[in-house]
């Protein structure tokens, strides 16, 4: 394994690591998915440009915009969760009440 996809294996997993273990608040599960994305971005475009090839091109652009639609959706959530509850703590959710 060459050391770029160690560093982007490591950066994914340290990412999905950070989105299992330390689950207390919502932005921080967030910021987790985005670093996934992130790593995921980097790798595709890397991974685009070894091939030179035109066919794979459109892929980083496509998980770019996917990711840029999750962010969105992910921080209209923190705001209404924020609203509702009073704060974005993942204990204080229960799903069972809505």
């Amino acid at each position: 394994m060459t050391p770029v996809h160690f560093s982007f294996t490591a950066a994914f997993t340290l990412g999905l690591m950070g989105l299992a273990f330390h689950r207390t608040h919502l932005l921080s599960a967030l910021i987790c998915l985005e670093g996934m994305m992130l790593s995921l971005f980097i790798a595709l475009s890397l991974w685009t440009l070894q091939l030179e090839s035109t066919a794979f091109s459109t892929a980083p652009m496509l998980l770019l915009a996917f990711s840029a639609c999750e962010a969105s959706a992910g921080l209209a959530l923190l705001v209404a969760t924020a609203r509702t509850h009073g704060t974005d703590r993942l204990q204080n959710l229960n799903l069972l009440q809505c």
